[in-house]
């Protein structure tokens, strides 16, 4: 290995135990105020480090309990490369961007500040903390219903109620609106996690008994379903519509049959007594000249 090579490693391995020197030192002192900060899944997090002296700050390391995230020093810093394409500091604010947040960023972070020259550094303490709560918005919730004549004898109907919702974090339930909740049966509750985005699928199904009609939805979060309908009061069932119809159609059809009918055998009659030669014809042709009709 040559001269060059070896000082060039010496290097790097000494910055990055100075490194590391800092960061431990950094999580034996975190008692600063903490500063919340929400971020949408796939969108940026800005994080603001408060310039607690108000003077010129040579140096600054974000990071996440031992994990360097980015920062600035008169040197180049290492950064892992999850964080290189996601990560942008502004020395001028002393903020950093993150891009395409995900659900395992979710945290606490600490502000290592150093004022003073850059030649002659001082640490500042405490270290400032920022919470970084990432969300995700579920799909507008799908609700199905199903009601059948209740078994149990008394009057009104039983419905079967599910809602599902994808998509979302962090972990949410079903909430029911419109109902009373003494009515209410789960029969089905179910959550899961996708292992690759970390956002969670709700699924809760639900029996309700009801005598009058009753507006449903359902909310999992901030999302809420479209409203519907239950235990609505039919004047007639299916069947009895469809027997009514086909027996209006029959009797109809059988009125119609007899207007033609009648209509035939005048006609018959009429031109029977306009014809002289023809007034003897028996009934019996008419209805023969009716059958021919």
């Amino acid at each position: 290995m040559s001269l060059k090579r070896l000082c060039l490693y010496t290097h790097r391995y000494s910055l990055a135990l100075v490194m590391m020197l800092v960061l431990v030192t950094a999580t034996t002192d975190v008692s600063g105020p903490r500063v919340n900060i929400t971020a949408v899944l796939g969108h940026t997090a800005t994080f603001k480090c408060p310039n607690l002296k108000g003077g010129f700050v040579p140096r600054l390391y974000i990071q996440r309990d031992l994990t360097f995230i980015n920062g600035f020093n008169s040197r180049k810093l290492t950064i892992l490369p999850e964080y290189q394409n996601r990560t942008k500091v502004n020395q001028d604010d002393l903020s950093m961007e993150m891009m395409n947040v995900s659900v395992s960023d979710e945290g606490l972070y600490h502000c290592i500040i150093y004022y003073g020259s850059e030649t002659n550094p001082t640490l500042s303490k405490p270290f400032p903390e920022i919470y970084l709560k990432v969300t995700a918005k579920y799909s507008v919730p799908t609700i199905e219903k199903e009601c059948t004549e209740r078994q149990d004898g008394d009057a009104g109907k039983s419905c079967r109620l599910g809602c599902s919702s994808t998509g979302g974090y962090p972990q949410s339930a079903v909430k029911w609106a419109e109902l009373d909740l003494s009515l209410i049966s789960v029969i089905h509750n179910e959550s899961s996690e996708d292992l690759s985005s970390k956002t969670w699928t709700v699924n809760q199904t639900i029996t309700y008994n009801c005598d009058h009609p009753t507006n449903v939805s359902c909310a999992v979060d901030d999302s809420v379903s479209p409203t519907i309908t239950i235990c609505e009061t039919e004047s007639f069932p299916v069947e009895v519509i469809t027997a009514i119809a086909f027996v209006l159609v029959f009797v109809l059809l059988l009125l119609l049959v007899l207007l033609v009918m009648k209509y035939c055998y005048r006609r018959c009659q009429n031109e029977n007594e306009g014809d002289y030669e023809n007034a003897d014809v028996p009934l019996a042709d008419c209805h023969s000249q009716l059958k021919s009709v």
